[in-house]
């Protein structure tokens, strides 16, 4: 799942991550009559994919959130999204219950990338909400948005800032395991651990970029 206000990138990034146009655009003119025209604006968009590498095949649901903190009052914004999760959730515990298995449906939501708009200040009052309902219930990896606008030093601050409020209002986010018996691997997700929440940037577009 990917989740974030409107404007951070989220369908770029998801198309960046897989190499290909996975998530498809939405249309602004669409998007705002839509939400105008009810007074749930979240939504939620589900793209099935099955990906290949390596002769290997991943089934892959993509979830987007469309329409959170688009409003100006976003009281229980989150929660189609929490719903969503438990849902299917509970739909999977159902279906494991049954004597025929086979046709099972899983669109339980292992991870949520969470992206934080780079203000250099601060979370917002929803981010901390949502984060905290999400981390009870996901793996959560925050993820600030367009890094490359701010600069080395005010992204320090701004990781440092986003590490005390996480740790002040006790939001658990994925931590990767530590595994002591591969010093490779440990200290592979001891520098995972560090640079939470991770910058991130990225586009369609190939560039060259000289040394």
């Amino acid at each position: 799942m990917v989740c974030g206000e409107s404007g951070l990138g989220k369908t770029t990034f998801i198309n960046t991550l897989f190499q290909t146009s996975l998530s498809p655009y939405q249309d602004p003119t669409e998007r705002h009559q839509k939400f105008t025209s009810s007074h749930q604006t979240v939504e939620i968009d589900i793209v099935r994919a099955i990906l290949e590498e390596k002769g290997f095949k991943i089934r892959l649901n993509v979830i987007d959130t469309p329409g959170f903190g688009n409003n100006v009052n976003n009281q229980d914004s989150w929660t189609p999204i929490i719903d969503f999760i438990d849902d299917q959730h509970e739909s999977y515990m159902k279906q494991e219950q049954q004597p025929q298995r086979n046709d099972k449906k899983d669109l339980r939501v292992h991870a949520c990338l969470y992206f934080i708009r780079p203000t250099g200040h601060s979370l917002k009052p929803l981010d901390i909400e949502i984060m905290k309902r999400l981390s009870t219930r996901v793996n959560l990896i925050p993820v600030i948005a367009k890094a490359d606008t701010l600069s080395p030093r005010e992204m320090d601050r701004f990781k440092s800032k986003i590490r005390d409020i996480i740790e002040a209002h006790d939001v658990n986010i994925y931590t990767p395991p530590l595994e002591l018996d591969d010093p490779a691997s440990a200290e592979h997700a001891k520098q995972l651990i560090e640079s939470m929440p991770f910058a991130v940037i990225w586009s369609e577009d190939e560039f060259a970029v000289s040394p």
